[in-house]
């Protein structure tokens, strides 16, 4: 009987330090303002804690046989998806040798909040990786997003599928009369697709074009994959359309990502 006591203790007190952290981490996730020093070093905390407490935590949830917090149902068991992860690990050293032009970073996802999870996510590498506000994060799918905030250990990827008006993607579309630039503006959860709006209607697309970065704005290199265009819908009075991007990467299913730091 003590045991069982002992070990529900333990429990209990793992919860709440999960739960404290997640609280820390999220706290600032709705707001764009520039985070303050205290919620930084609150996050820097916050992030060591879940890298260290998430691996016993798992153990417990296989005795258990079910996951203890919301996070952890929509980001699953990451010992039931231990050769899922494996493959996306071996995809990201790969993307290293592809990727000789830049310095890169990778790393992993520590936590998603279930109220902005097409919004962001939190990386374990921060400052002391050298990783700085607006590097672009990148899958080999393609491109997932840009760093919005970052603290020593950590950072927060606002991913593209975010639908913030300040969330703005240059993109080029790659037609068979030749190249025509647009803006990325929006995720559209019923289809999956991300939206470009706003492109000319003269302009000739069709589904399959493929769509890239474009480098305008020199926020996002050029000719990182995002897409092919898979619906085109024209507006009401016929001069514009809006285009519905298939991405390659499962937004759902992200566990290690790799920052591009600066081209060498």
């Amino acid at each position: 009987m003590y045991r069982k006591n002992k070990k529900r203790k333990k429990i209990i007190i793992i919860v709440i330090v999960i739960f404290c952290s997640f609280f820390i981490l999220f706290y600032s996730l709705s707001s764009n303002r520039k985070q303050t020093v205290v919620e930084s070093y609150l996050k820097d905390v916050s992030a060591l804690v879940m890298k260290v407490v998430m691996l016993p935590f798992t153990s417990l949830n296989d005795d258990k046989g079910e996951d203890l917090t919301e996070s952890y149902v929509i980001q699953k068991n990451l010992n039931v998806h231990l050769e899922e992860e494996i493959e996306q690990l071996r995809d990201a050293l790969d993307l290293n040798q592809t990727l000789t032009g830049y310095d890169v970073v990778n790393a992993t996802v520590i936590t998603r909040n279930k109220g902005y999870w097409y919004q962001t996510l939190t990386i374990d590498k921060g400052k002391n990786d050298g990783l700085k506000e607006n590097m672009v994060a990148i899958t080999k799918n393609g491109l997932i997003g840009k760093i919005e905030k970052v603290t020593n250990f950590s950072s927060e990827i606002k991913l593209i599928t975010a639908n913030d008006v300040n969330n703005k993607v240059s993109v080029s579309i790659a037609t068979t009369t030749g190249e025509t630039n647009a803006i990325l503006s929006g995720y559209d959860k019923d289809s999956d697709l991300v939206q470009i709006s706003g492109v000319d209607s003269r302009v000739e697309i069709n589904v399959g074009d493929v769509v890239t970065t474009s480098g305008l704005g020199g926020m996002f290199p050029r000719g990182i994959y995002i897409g092919e265009v898979e619906t085109i819908t024209n507006d009401k009075y016929g001069l514009s359309k809006t285009l519905g991007i298939k991405t390659n990467q499962d937004f759902n299913n992200i566990h290690y990502v790799t920052i591009l730091k600066e081209e060498k």
